[in-house]
């Protein structure tokens, strides 16, 4: 977690320090459930790491016909990764 909130601390107030330790907390617990939904090589990676390539993605939302859209960039080396991480989070719904 130093990559992280951590690296902020201390302030000097006690209730702002666990206040910005429970963010941090949630914040390393989703991120490292979103490297083990990329597998590979995120199961195991650091925040950073996760973060740096899965979560700051540079793409471009567009909207046509009333559908949103997201342009990955081309020869992107994590796409599968990002891809497998985005199918598992939205999958389609189920029928009744």
């Amino acid at each position: 977690m130093k990559d992280s909130a951590l690296a902020h601390m201390p302030s000097g107030v006690f209730t702002a320090n666990s206040a910005w330790l429970v963010c941090a907390v949630i914040a390393y617990n989703l991120t490292r459930a979103a490297g083990l939904l990329a597998a590979g090589p995120f199961g195991k990676a650091r925040t950073g790491t996760i973060r740096r390539k899965l979560i700051h993605v540079p793409a471009r939302i567009a909207s046509s016909a009333r559908k949103i859209g997201l342009h990955l960039p081309e020869a992107w080396p994590w796409q599968t990764a990002w891809e497998q991480l985005f199918t598992a989070v939205h999958a389609p719904p189920t029928a009744a």
